[in-house]
């Protein structure tokens, strides 16, 4: 286990306070989500110091009482450019863009779209939109590819939520959402070619129900994390590139099932959605929690240990740097850096030499979907990092117990009422 430093510490103005951190890949600079109305704060948080360089802002209207999907639908969705200080922000007024010299629209692009979910290709010279805003784009059944050099608009395939790029290149992993089921879906980007567009592969996780968050892959390639679950503050972390599960736990309580009472519901609120990291060191993954400690579990070990960082004050939001160290929001507008002390770390060659090899061998034990495959289950292998199907397979099962997914249940009915009427 590792011990913390306090690097900086800084404080949101106002009754500000930030629900979201979304760091640059490779500088030293942070998107923080206001918690009362559809503004992003950029700050600086390199040189051992924590600095506000300037919002991009929407309305002047406060999220209030609005909660859910109303909420939901009013927050601002944001995408780093992978190399240059270059924000892109999607909100209630269209596309929006902050470089260091202030806030502009971005040329080339739809100004009037309001993409509920940003991604630049891992190259930059490509931006990802759903869902889609183009003419016969069928919103959220496609995506949007913007080239952003050409000014034009192509389709992509469907996905939601985010995109992350796995760091051994070439790779990223995105959501595509249902009520009875989320699949993970892994995407072959090809590098320079313009535009880039994301080529779904057919091994894929499936996960329970909806309401997930962007995945997460550690700095090392070696493991993938969701956050999420509409009904239950779930984590779960997969080895990559096996896709074996190591590690699924709630938060809390789970779901106690519909009517949910209210203080479930308000221990659903305290959890924030966004508060899982990797580090710099492998195989360790961090969880803020409502306390105001960080959790650092060892997922080789199966062992966890807290950290008081923010004692009396809710963790709201958790994200690690470019560099490896971590950086935590406050329920009162805190914003602390932390630096990791002790504890086993690889070097950046050695963490980048074993991400090139996840990739490139996850890569090798699959293949694209077709290009005409416009039914994409059909040609998808499932997994839920225990159990794995192929299509055929939940086309034909009948039976799944009351401990199976939701999904399958749900599947094995359909399936056997299907049976019953032929």
């Amino acid at each position: 286990m590792t011990d913390l430093e306090v690097v900086a510490r800084g404080l949101a103005g106002g009754e500000r306070s930030f629900e979201q951190l979304r760091c640059h890949p490779r500088l030293p600079l942070v998107a923080c989500s206001d918690s009362e109305r559809p503004a992003v704060h950029i700050w600086d948080c390199g040189a051992g110091q924590l600095r506000e360089l300037g919002s991009v802002g929407f309305t002047s209207n406060a999220y209030g009482d609005a909660r859910g999907w109303e909420r939901a639908g009013r927050t601002p969705a944001v995408a780093w450019h992978p190399d240059q200080p270059l924000l892109v922000v999607a909100g209630e007024d269209g596309l929006r863009q902050w470089t260091p010299a202030g806030v502009s629209e971005p040329e080339g692009v739809p100004a009037f779209a309001f993409y509920r979910c940003l991604a630049f290709s891992p190259d930059g010279q490509t931006l990802w939109g759903s869902p889609s805003f183009r003419e016969g784009g069928g919103g959220w059944e496609s995506s949007d590819v913007l080239d952003l050099a050409a000014g034009t608009i192509g389709a992509g395939p469907r996905w939601d939520t985010g995109v992350a790029e796995h760091p051994g290149g070439g790779l990223v992993a995105t959501l595509s959402s249902d009520q009875g089921a989320t699949h993970c879906l892994f995407a072959r980007v090809d590098q320079g070619s313009a535009p880039a567009v994301m080529r779904p592969l057919r091994r894929a996780l499936i996960l329970d129900c909806d309401g997930y968050e962007t995945p997460l892959f550690s700095a090392d390639g070696r493991h993938l994390a969701v956050r999420g679950n509409a009904y239950d503050n779930s984590v779960e972390v997969f080895e990559f590139p096996s896709l074996r599960r190591v590690l699924t736990t709630t938060l809390g309580d789970p779901s106690p099932g519909y009517p949910y009472p209210q203080e479930w519901l308000d221990q659903m609120r305290a959890w924030s959605r966004h508060n899982i990291a990797f580090g710099a060191r492998p195989g360790a993954l961090w969880i803020a929690t409502p306390t105001g400690a960080l959790v650092e579990v060892d997922l080789e070990i199966r062992q966890a240990v807290e950290h008081d960082v923010l004692p009396g004050s809710r963790l709201s939001a958790l994200a690690a740097t470019a560099t490896g160290e971590l950086l935590v929001a406050g329920s009162e507008g805190e914003l602390v850096l932390l630096s990791v002390l002790s504890g086993s770390t690889r070097s950046c060659t050695a963490n980048s030499d074993t991400s090139r090899a996840a990739a490139a061998a996850f890569l090798e034990t699959t293949a694209e979907v077709p290009d005409d495959g416009d039914d994409l289950e059909t040609h998808l292998v499932l997994t839920d990092g225990t159990r794995t199907w192929e299509a055929d397979d939940l086309a034909t099962t009948t039976a799944a117990g009351s401990t199976d997914p939701t999904w399958l249940q749900l599947q094995a009915a359909i399936n056997a009422a299907r049976v019953q009427c032929e």
